[in-house]
């Protein structure tokens, strides 16, 4: 299966001017992209094919004098900004047809010299190369320093460079992990009910207190957005303090991350079989615990345990969000009224005295078992959710903005 491995990176004064015009070069070709097919679209004429933007906007464009800095930076970047622009229109039409899933996406937006986050792509055929002495070859940028926290597994397909918005530049490889990556199998296996005073609640008992990092990190952030917001606007002292709050922010949301990859990978390794419920973050998201749902970061975790369950041969199921874990008697099955969020333990008229959340982690369990028995004996490992990718497709707003 693919993955990416992603390293810090340490470009000099000189890279990162490099870097920036790379950035540019492949926005503005974005731009154009776009503005001449939304152009074309309105004039009533046919879909410009990606051939004809190829040609028209990379090729004869380095021949005008508007566009002749193009040249300045590698094809292969170029052209990967239209192949992202391609992937965009291809999302975004398949989210009108049906064929794509989940909320409806809307049409590609233009990029903007002010996004948080800049990236690039280079693949194979811009001959980028990992040299001897642990330095990334890329063209027309130099060799630039990179922090290896690991080893490769094998040769990458692509590297795609990023700045985020802490100022911070990394590069993401995109490589084919080996297939014998299987764990040796064990019998246990666990339903996980999530939450947010226990991040995780476990069919056996175990109970996962949240972190809270963002909750941790309040005051301080709360300090630094104040200093923000005292400055004037357009300064240098503004932007100095803007890129300490998203430097702030990046160490939260990098600590989550972590701790979520360990936690995850603890909980594969122990387990042949994980079951959770397929909770409705966005929706959370609208509620009076909005804040709390986005500082556990569920989504993320769950994709964790989805794609590391493929990549090491365990099965990994979803529970319908609809289904009464809480309700249900994990002994005899009866469901009874629904229960505030209050009533942590509840008694079944059949005996039995419940944990509120044991009780649904055992029930996602039972039901996702009897799921997989269902459709089959054998069970195939659950596809692996799409990293975030480069291609600028946006969810598609509500009339109220939420």
């Amino acid at each position: 299966m693919q993955l990416r491995y992603n390293y810090r990176v340490y470009p000099t004064p000189g890279q990162q001017v490099s870097l920036a015009k790379a950035f540019g070069c492949a926005r503005t070709v974005h731009n154009d992209g776009l503005r001449l097919r939304q152009r074309a679209r309105e004039a009533g004429g046919k879909y410009v094919s990606d051939g004809e933007l190829s040609r028209r906007l990379i090729t004869e464009a380095k021949g005008t004098p508007e566009r002749a800095w193009l040249a300045d930076v590698s094809a292969v970047v170029l052209q990967q900004a239209l192949a992202d622009l391609n992937t965009a229109y291809r999302n975004f039409f398949d989210s009108l047809s049906g064929k794509r899933k989940g909320r409806k996406l809307a049409p590609p937006r233009f990029r903007s010299r002010k996004d948080n986050r800049q990236a690039i792509r280079f693949t194979k055929n811009a001959r980028f190369k990992i040299l001897d002495n642990g330095r990334l070859r890329l063209p027309k940028v130099g060799d630039v320093q990179v922090r290896w926290s690991r080893s490769l597994p094998s040769d990458p397909s692509s590297v795609t460079v990023v700045k985020d918005a802490a100022g911070r530049y990394f590069a993401s490889f995109v490589v084919q992990t080996s297939p014998d990556e299987t764990l040796p199998p064990v019998t246990s296996e666990v339903g996980i009910d999530l939450g947010l005073t226990h991040f995780a609640v476990m069919s056996d008992g175990t109970k996962v207190t949240a972190p809270k990092f963002l909750r941790r990190a309040a005051r301080t952030l709360k300090r630094m957005q104040q200093s923000l917001s005292r400055k004037q606007r357009g300064s240098q002292n503004r932007r100095k303090a803007v890129v300490k709050v998203a430097r702030a922010h990046a160490r939260v949301a990098d600590t989550r991350r972590d701790w979520q990859h360990k936690l995850s990978t603890q909980i594969i390794r122990d387990n042949q079989a994980v079951y959770v419920e397929n909770l409705a973050v966005a929706g959370l998201g609208r509620t009076r615990l909005a804040k709390s749902v986005h500082d556990a970061g569920w989504s993320q975790f769950t994709a964790m345990l989805e794609y590391k369950a493929a990549r090491y041969g365990r099965t990994f199921g979803r529970v319908d969000r609809w289904f009464p874990s809480t309700r249900m008697c994990s002994d005899c099955g009866r469901i009874g009224d629904r229960k505030p969020l209050a009533v942590r333990s509840w008694g079944c008229p059949c005996g039995s005295r419940h944990d509120r959340d044991v009780n649904a982690a055992r029930n996602i369990r039972a039901a996702g078992r009897a799921d997989l028995n269902d459709r089959g004996a054998q069970v195939r490992p659950a596809s692996v959710p799409a990293q975030r990718g480069e291609a600028v497709t946006r969810r598609k707003l509500t009339p109220s903005g939420v």
